[in-house]
This record gives C-alpha cells, structure tokens and sequence, in this order.
C-alpha cells in the first residue's frame, strides 16, 4: 500500500488482510494495517516495528526505503506486540542500532525478549529531544494511553505526531481508502482505549501546544486534513460525553418474547420523533459493535430475560463490559421480563450502580412472559421519559 507522507518521512507499514480477531476478540473483517514509519536525515529513525504476522513484507519495505543505508534509531512508541513484534529481527538486521524508549518501555522490553540490552539504548523522558540532523524529534509521555509505557513523538520539521496508538483504527489501508474514518475509528477507540479517558485527556492538552499537520498513527490511515475534526471527536470520546442524541435499545431474549419488547420500544421512539434508534440483540450482534453505540448515543434502554436468579448472560457481559470501559454520563432505562421471579431489573441495576453519573429512570417495566396490551401502557409511558 503506497502512503505518501513527505519527501523524507516514509511509509513502511502492512496491511494484514487474514487476521479474523483483532486482539482475540473483536471481529476486523477488513483486517487491520500495522504502521511504521522511516524518517530520512543525515541519522535514520525507525517509527516502530510491526506485528511478527507482517514482519516479512516490512522486512523488504524497510530495505526499499533505506536502500543501502543503515538506521541508527529505532523508536519504540508502544511494547504491544502488533507494533514491537518484530523488534528482535530488527536488531538482528542491525545490531548496531540505538533502541528508543523510556524508563518503563526498557524495564518492560525483557519480558518480551532476550537479546542484551546493554549499549543499546537511549533512555528518554517528557520533552527531550532528538536531534536528525534537520529533523527534531521531541518526546511526549502517555502513559495509560493505553499501556502504561506509551509516549508519542512529535517532528518539529514535518510538524507530524506519531501517535502510538491515538488516532488508531480498524482496516486494512488497502480495503478502506475511501471509507469512514470514524465509524471504526469509534469502535477502537472505545472497545480498546475506552477506559483510559482521563489519560487521553492529558494527552490531547499537550497536543495542543503543538503545530500539527500530520497524524501517523500505528493503526489507520495519515491524518493530514481537517485535522480539528479528528482531535474535536477524540475530546468528545475521551471525556465520556454522548457524539450524537440518540437511543440504543439493547435487548437479551430467550425465546423472542423479550425481543418482541425492545422492538415494540423502537417503533414508539420512533413514532415520537427520536431520529436515531439502534435496536441491537445482544446475543448475535458484535459486541464491540453495541457498546460503541451505548458510547455514541446519549440514552440507552436495557430489555432483558431473567435466567438462574440473575440476567440473561449476554446482557450482564454487556453490563460488564461497560463497567469496564468506564461508561457515564448518559440517561438509561430498565425493562425486565420474567415467569415466576423476575431477577433481570435487580441485577441490571446492581451493575449499573457502579457507573458514575447515570440518570436511571423510573419506574422500571417487569413483563410477565409475553408482552400483553395491558403491558403497552407502562412500556409507552418509559418511552416518553426517553424521548
């Protein structure tokens, strides 16, 4: 995939088009680019390596763009193994290379290789700079951003920010050229550094004291246009406020009576002028996909079966997942459905307690089995309190 950067910073990242989970858990059906980057001067930067399943093709875009020329730096960014998997075949390329990091990236590199550190490394801190030659590069520490020895670079020449992980997506760069950024930037940012808000926060207001042309991230394409949209998106996701109003209605269904429910809600928010409703089932739908949504809209409905004393498995995975990521800031209501001892209401609501600043509605809706038209009253009165 040819990426133009500049005249001297060059693209030697691959695609990997075979992978079917990114992470061992989110679905990537146009696979995923592994970035890296050479910036050309009178000394040589390496802008991290790339996953051990593209370590081959980098190999040779790494030889083309060096031609006979050896690096003398290799900035290590990030130790996940998507992006520093093929660091040991990198020093055995060049053994005379200087590795990059910080204090923790080099306290972490041995857990994941052997080879002695000894002489190799240049131990950075927040704000020190490496000079190129005419290219500075100025160090910026991220920690949590989303492992705790992250830093991003930035060139004062090119005025570009590698980002690490920042500004990340799903897709490989040769099947998404001329797709949505933010759709699967979202899924991401919130499935994969969701829960380190407060991190990204700190580094967007050091960002802002830069000048800024270009975004390399080590996932996705350049950013080099519009780049306030991209920055303003990631303010709005990293401080937990909802991107657009809307309703999710996020349903767990046994046997399709629940089902019936969530989607009866859908049609009424619909009927009374709520212009984006998101019905989602729970058990069949991308995970990653449904939380997402909960991050994108600002209020969110739960329908849920009761099973074994407590929720349908799918919704407290769902709940949990949430937990976890750190969601906030949105309205939600409750409606359970159960035979003889409803239980899903209680156990929703115990997870939802955790989470910080949520407006529950009241009351909550209990079906008995099968929705009845004695039923419709009570779930369009809940509607009305969403719309």
């Amino acid at each position: 995939m040819k990426v133009q950067i500049t005249d001297t910073v060059k693209y030697v990242g691959v695609d990997d088009t075979t992978l079917d989970l990114f992470e061992s858990q989110y679905v990537i059906p146009e696979g995923v680019s592994y970035n890296s980057y050479v910036i050309l001067d009178e000394k040589i930067a390496v802008m991290d390596t790339v996953d051990k399943r593209g370590m081959q093709e980098w190999e040779e875009n790494l030889k083309a763009v060096l031609a006979e020329r050896k690096p003398d730096y290799l900035v290590i960014q990030h130790l996940e193994p998507d992006h520093a998997g093929s660091i040991a075949r990198f020093v055995e390329l060049y053994p005379e290379v200087t590795l990059v990091g910080n204090a923790k990236t080099f306290a972490m590199l041995p857990q994941f290789f052997d080879f002695d550190l000894e002489g190799r490394t240049l131990t950075v801190k927040e704000g020190d700079v490496l000079s190129l030659g005419s290219h500075e590069l100025t160090f910026v520490m991220a920690p949590m951003v989303h492992w705790p020895e992250v830093m991003v670079t930035y060139d004062k020449t090119d005025k570009i920010l590698f980002a690490a992980d920042g500004f990340g997506k799903f897709g490989a760069l040769s099947l998404t050229a001329d797709k949505d950024w933010a759709c699967e930037a979202r899924r991401y940012y919130f499935n994969i550094v969701g829960k380190y808000g407060a991190p990204v926060q700190t580094l967007l207001k050091k960002a802002a004291g830069l000048d800024i042309a270009y975004i390399c991230p080590l996932h996705g394409p350049v950013l080099s246009e519009n780049l306030g949209y991209y920055i303003d998106l990631y303010n709005t996701w990293s401080s937990y406020q909802p991107e657009n109003e809307g309703v999710l209605v996020a349903y767990a269904s046994i046997h399709g009576n629940t089902a019936k429910v969530a989607e009866y809600i859908g049609e009424q928010l619909k009927a009374k002028g709520v212009a984006k409703v998101v019905v989602s089932d729970l058990a069949r739908e991308d995970m990653a996909e449904v939380i997402e949504d909960a991050f994108r809209y600002d209020r969110m409905i739960l329908c849920a079966a009761s099973y074994d004393g407590g929720v349908f498995p799918c919704m407290q995975d769902f709940l949990h997942h949430l937990q976890s990521k750190t969601y906030q800031n949105r309205k939600v209501a409750l409606v359970e459905n159960g035979s003889w001892a409803p239980s899903a209401g209680k156990t929703m609501r115990g997870i939802l307690d955790t989470m910080k600043n949520l407006e529950i509605v009241e009351p909550m809706v209990t079906i008995r089995s099968v929705m009845k038209e004695a039923d419709k009253a009570a779930l369009e009165a809940l509607v009305d309190k969403m719309v």
